[in-house]
């Protein structure tokens, strides 16, 4: 298992089962925006990929998609949906952070719920990810805690000038919305921020 900069060890947490953000569901927000928004078909990149959900789901619509995370259980897990769905994702086991350095640019890059965690760790290596996979035109969408949720439980929280302050300077933010993630069951789960890039 690779040895990624994070505050937690996430492969455990799948070893476990303590994954409360793992719906199985493919994001709402995500089907919204691809359709709302009209994102091209092309090359997509999923980071903090998990259990591959959306991977398999933006496959299913016809991206060509690569997916990452640092825990081997989660993506064998994901390899696992691919096969049965009869669909086809690139899979590799690495730390969302410093990663893509020297990869073709994606058209798409999606991320729910890595960059509340990574900012709390190391911001720059995050943003040198999101610099490294994008290229002028690429759009991104990342959903991230809300500052606004008014509850205890639920993931990391930014609020609206987090994201544009630290977003803003690599991509024009062409959307922020708020939204609720779906718990397990498609329960009405914590209030989020969706955020639509695209890069300069």
């Amino acid at each position: 298992m690779i040895n990624a900069h994070t505050d937690r060890d996430w492969n455990h947490k799948y070893e476990t089962g303590d994954t409360p953000w793992d719906s199985g569901l493919p994001s709402r927000e995500l089907l919204r925006v691809l359709d709302e928004q009209d994102v091209s078909l092309g090359r997509a990149l999923e980071l903090g990929c998990g259990t591959g959900t959306n991977a398999v789901a933006l496959a299913e619509r016809g991206f060509d998609v690569t997916a990452v995370d640092c825990s081997p259980l989660a993506l064998a897990a994901g390899k696992q949906k691919a096969a049965a769905t009869g669909v086809n994702v690139e899979w590799i086991e690495a730390d969302v952070q410093n990663f893509g350095q020297g990869m073709k640019p994606f058209d798409f890059v999606f991320d729910r719920g890595c960059y509340h965690c990574c900012r709390r760790i190391d911001l720059d290596s995050y943003l040198q990810t999101l610099e490294n996979t994008t290229q002028a035109g690429s759009r991104v969408l990342i959903l991230a805690g809300n500052a606004n949720e008014q509850t205890e439980h639920g993931p990391p929280r930014v609020t609206e000038d987090d994201l544009r302050s630290e977003l803003g300077g690599l991509f024009n933010v062409l959307q922020i919305r708020e939204f609720r993630f779906e718990d397990p069951g498609g329960v009405e789960g914590p209030l989020g921020w969706s955020t639509l890039l695209v890069a300069n």
